[in-house]
């Protein structure tokens, strides 16, 4: 059997009760095989970032422990989003849920598709504010702590909901 790891997935939502998808999620990533949610962070309401015309989003974070191999849990992620009807047709668009794997352990994975830690992580304080909320300590490899990074970002934007 494979080791657990602790990994951080974001998550986040504008469309469709965004707020419902987000809390869906929380229970569908507990719901996966050999793996258990560990810490919910609060949700959060943040501006879009990119295309700026679509309806403010809900943003969190779960951190998990999981014997998914970082590939077996993308492909998860990706049939809860299905799930939850997630159509991807303009990049960094509105969307009924975003699930991407900001963490897994200190890894550093590059393959097609697939890069953790998230490449945009350490630079979106919607994703890093709820990361610090369920792992303080979180270490970004190669970008270092996310409460100091969370602090370079500064919370702009992003607000409690």
């Amino acid at each position: 059997m494979s080791p657990t790891v602790t990994a951080v997935v974001a998550i986040g939502s504008n469309l469709d009760d965004p707020e419902a998808h987000v809390r869906r999620a929380f229970a569908d990533l507990a719901a996966l095989p050999d793996t258990w949610v560990t810490a919910r962070s609060p949700l959060y309401r943040t501006a879009p970032v990119g295309l700026a015309e679509q309806p403010e989003f809900v943003n969190a974070c779960a951190r998990l422990e999981t014997r998914l191999a970082p590939r077996a849990l993308l492909e998860a992620l990706l049939a809860i989003e299905r799930a939850h009807g997630r159509v991807r047709t303009v990049p960094n668009g509105p969307r009924t849920l975003d699930l991407d794997i900001v963490l897994y352990g200190g890894a550093s994975v590059a393959e097609p598709g697939l890069a953790v830690p998230h490449p945009r992580a350490h630079e979106r304080a919607f994703v890093l504010a709820p990361l610090v909320d369920v792992w303080p300590e979180a270490l970004i490899p190669g970008r270092g702590a996310a409460r100091e990074l969370l602090a370079k970002a500064g919370m702009e934007g992003v607000r409690r909901a």
